[in-house]
């Protein structure tokens, strides 16, 4: 996401908004910590041996890693204040701000529990909860063998993780017990490197928000899927299909993009129907939706992902991003936060997500407009917008 916001998008000046959706959650007590840590985060920089291991990765350009090499996290690009809640507001050009949103989440995360939850017990629940999910993925791969053989997932958790030090844990588990063949690696990309294991991710959503600056708003899909396709000329070739609901990004994603991208993510909205509509619509294309893959990412768990892998894997390709049900299932809620880019030059941008209470935006009046253009006025109603 970084190299195509510094090669396509150089000047895009954006604003992102955290939120805590967790209303039972004050995050106030602890925000002299959580700015204490992000200060020592801005201080962090890459270390020689980590950007050679990024020059391996080969949609990677040599221009976009020579700016990670002297790329530094400015604090002062971060607004932090205690009202009636802990808000935070990052702002400044898309390439310097863009990787703030997974350490402030974590870390955000991290401090909230190791101030309200013992660390002794939860890692101990942790472990059992760990080791279970491990050992009955184990027996399903075994009693299950034609399931079995096409179930794949990568680790997603890092942004809501319990602590760092877990995560480690929870990824050498996985990577430890599990045939590479099934476990297929993890988005966060130092631990991949840490672990012999394989970097995994998408297209996120901010990208697909951006571009609604960039572009006319009925065109913006057409228009981002466009630009990712010049910058990363056949990598990562999964798009992402909810900024504005399924049924529009299919409008978009014509027969060009049907060829061109190695498929779709899954993030909001009822899955089962999401991947029908999404098999019917190769299919209308007259592609064979067997050569191309649906990954399902949205609050999956292993018997979630093991269930959608049964019903889809004979009908498309099925890879599952699974994150804090790995990283954070210690016998307690897991917070549920995020960090979502809500302008961009100047001008709102949002989401309309498939599933009700994910949309998140500063100006209700282009709110009421993105919907009218993609007709999705019944849902901002449904959620009461």
């Amino acid at each position: 996401m970084q190299q195509i916001a510094l090669n396509r998008f150089a000047t895009a000046h954006v604003v992102y908004e955290f939120k805590c959706r967790n209303t039972d959650v004050d995050l106030r007590p602890y925000a002299g910590e959580i700015i204490e840590e992000l200060q020592g985060w801005c201080e962090l920089r890459f270390k020689p041996e980590e950007i050679e291991y990024l020059r391996s990765i080969r949609w990677f350009k040599p221009g976009y890693i020579d700016f990670l090499a002297r790329y530094k996290p400015r604090f002062e690009d971060l607004t932090i204040e205690s009202g009636d809640e802990l808000t935070m507001t990052v702002s400044g050009t898309w390439a310097q701000t863009i990787l703030w949103e997974v350490p402030l989440l974590a870390i955000v995360s991290e401090v909230y529990f190791r101030n309200t939850q013992p660390s002794d017990a939860a890692i101990d629940q942790g472990t059992h909860r760990l080791w279970d999910k491990i050992d009955w993925l184990k027996t399903l791969l075994e009693d299950e063998p034609e399931t079995g053989s096409r179930f794949r997932f990568a680790e997603f958790g890092t942004r809501r993780r319990y602590s760092r030090k877990w995560h480690k844990e929870v990824v050498r588990a996985l990577s430890a017990c599990l045939p590479a063949e099934v476990m297929l690696g993890t988005s966060n990309v130092l631990l991949a490197k840490e672990m012999g294991i394989k970097p995994f991710g998408t297209m996120a959503h901010e990208y697909l928000q951006v571009c609604q600056a960039y572009a006319p708003l009925p065109l913006f899909l057409e228009y981002a899927l466009d630009q990712w396709a010049h910058e990363y000329r056949g990598d990562l070739g999964i798009a992402l299909s909810d900024v504005v609901g399924m049924d529009a990004f299919l409008r978009a994603f014509d027969l060009y993009c049907c060829k061109l991208f190695d498929g779709v993510r899954h993030d909001s909205g009822d899955p089962g129907i999401w991947c029908n509509k999404l098999i019917d619509h190769y299919e209308l294309h007259a592609v064979d939706p067997k050569t191309k893959t649906a990954v399902f990412s949205d609050g999956l768990t292993i018997d979630k992902a093991w269930g959608l892998t049964r019903e889809f894997a004979d009908r498309i390709q099925v890879v599952h991003g699974i994150g804090t049900n790995l990283t954070n299932d210690m016998g307690f809620p897991a917070l549920n936060i995020v960090m979502k880019v809500v302008e961009c030059n100047g001008q709102p941008v949002a989401k309309i997500s498939d599933s009700p209470g994910k949309t998140m935006c500063k100006d209700k009046v282009y709110l009421a407009y993105l919907a009218k253009v993609f007709g999705l006025e019944q849902q901002l109603e449904a959620e009461g917008i």
